[in-house]
């Protein structure tokens, strides 16, 4: 898929200020500081399209992009992020699981996962809770760049391990890097054929 047009539309700090549900919609949502909108960046071939930060929380509303004219692409707030209150932690919970329950055209939720580490606790749970939610989700590894090709093929290999153990069927995965620009041309040829099937 080329990326002609990629703008944003609109943040929202609930589902009901979401724009209309008349695009197929994709979100993307991992922990803090897992690369996500740098992917983003990445995908969208724009430097500056979702804000980058060095500072874990930055996003913390429901983001809207709309690409192409023809789908939206949607940048969530990340979960397991220590530095804030309890309080804060469950409002975010709520508004994105709300989000995620509730938004009908949503085809896709990409869940990032950085492969530098062992499979995570809280990106394990929130990939359960999906499934138990019937919500059709994706794995995206971020951060490719920091390992060598053979340590990246194990890793995924014992997330997949760990996973089986649960799921009779594993989602879609990506290995990604947007230092290194590998993967996003995948993730929207994805896209793409999931918005081909729902025409």
């Amino acid at each position: 898929m080329q990326i002609k047009s990629a703008e944003f539309v609109i943040s929202s700090p609930d589902v009901s200020g979401c724009p209309l549900p008349d695009k197929p919609e994709y979100a993307f949502i991992g922990r803090s500081n897992v690369g996500k909108s740098s992917l983003i960046n990445h995908m969208t071939n724009r430097k500056k399209l979702a804000k980058t930060s060095s500072t874990p929380g930055k996003t913390q509303l429901i983001n809207h992009f709309i690409i192409n004219d023809n789908w939206y692409l949607v940048d969530l707030p990340g979960y397991g992020w220590a530095q804030t209150s309890k309080v804060n932690k469950a409002a975010w919970k709520k508004m994105i699981h709300t989000y995620l329950e509730e938004r009908q055209n949503l085809a896709c939720v990409f869940v990032l996962v950085d492969s530098r580490h062992e499979p995570q606790k809280i990106d394990l749970e929130f990939m359960e809770w999906l499934g138990t939610e019937g919500i059709p989700f994706s794995i995206v590894f971020t951060k490719a760049d920091k390992l060598g090709k053979t340590q990246i093929q194990s890793n995924v290999a014992t997330y997949k391990k760990v996973m089986k153990k649960t799921w009779e069927e594993l989602p879609p995965t990506f290995v990604t890097s947007a230092t290194g620009r590998v993967g996003g041309e995948e993730i929207l040829d994805f896209i793409e054929r999931i918005n081909e099937s729902i025409k």
